[in-house]
């Protein structure tokens, strides 16, 4: 199996270059050209070329413009990343015979309510982030291609910087942190969706009716206090010499922390469609979340 892996050094792609290498032959590509293949995906000719070229089995998708607020003012590249790009990758799917395996997110939702999102439930994106990764789905559903989307939500990886070492980051400057409690979530480790990944690529090999739209998250749910609580009551049982100054997080509302792009208060995504399909039990995020803890702690001071 040949597998093609766009966006290779974001913290998803990261893990996929070590997740899908039991599969078979890895090509992972960043914008960088190498031996005349290149990942960029915002020059939609190339993309198309090196596809062909490369003729593989599966294309993985884990390059997409992510920052959500500059999206805003960037609307045109949101979309060439996050929609043009993915469709061009479907259609040169439909066209090899291949599996596109591609990443979405809970911003598809208005984020209203408090129960889990199922799949099929209506959509509507509050931010130009969320419209253009609901317009990538459509599109690479309106191909006709064999793919796999996974919608997933609060993304970090001990690689690269996340809101653990943020917290971790203030709590050693500041005293008392305020932190959002009306946003809910589930905190979802790269490294899961990497391992899921490969797992449901094998799956879909010889179960083609479960091919489509998933949604993949950790279990449980958490607000942003109640996850900056646990980072940083977990850090002081992993390394009580660590020397941190907060001694109180308060709580507050989004509102009190107003950003140019709106948030879906209720990120909440239910699994149970992934789990049954691909028989699958997935981890508390706590689990995930401590693990990478243990692994920045023991590595470096933060």
């Amino acid at each position: 199996m040949k597998l093609l892996l766009l966006g290779k050094n974001g913290q998803v792609g990261w893990e996929l270059q070590r997740s899908l290498a039991p599969l078979g032959e890895v090509i992972a590509l960043d914008r960088k050209s190498v031996n005349g293949l290149c990942g960029d995906v915002s020059d939609l000719q190339t993309l198309a070329q090196t596809i062909r070229r490369v003729r593989p089995d599966v294309i993985i998708n884990a390059a997409a413009h992510t920052a959500v607020d500059k999206a805003e003012s960037e609307q045109d590249l949101a979309l060439r990343l996050n929609a043009e790009a993915p469709e061009v990758m479907a259609l040169e799917a439909k066209s090899l015979g291949a599996l596109l395996v591609h990443y979405s997110t809970d911003y598809v939702f208005d984020g209203s309510g408090s129960a889990a999102r199922k799949e099929g439930d209506a959509t509507g994106p509050l931010s130009v982030y969320g419209r253009t990764k609901l317009e990538g789905e459509e599109r690479i559903a309106a191909t006709h291609c064999r793919h796999l989307i996974f919608r997933t939500s609060w993304v970090y990886a001990a690689r690269g910087g996340n809101f653990a070492k943020t917290m971790l980051r203030l709590a050693q400057e500041r005293e008392a942190l305020s932190v959002i409690n009306d946003q809910w979530g589930a905190p979802t480790g790269a490294d899961l969706i990497a391992d899921v990944t490969a797992h449901a690529i094998r799956h879909v090999a010889s179960n083609t009716a479960d091919l489509g739209l998933y949604h993949l998250v950790a279990a449980g749910e958490a607000n942003w206090h109640g996850y900056a609580s646990h980072v940083i009551a977990e850090t002081r049982k992993i390394r009580p010499d660590q020397a941190l100054k907060v001694q109180e997080i308060a709580a507050i509302s989004a509102a009190a922390f107003p950003t140019p792009a709106r948030r879906p208060l209720n990120s909440r995504l239910s699994t149970q469609k992934l789990q049954a399909r691909m028989q699958l039990h997935l981890p508390d995020w706590q689990q995930g979340v401590n693990r990478m803890l243990q692994e920045i702690l023991s590595t470096c001071s933060l």
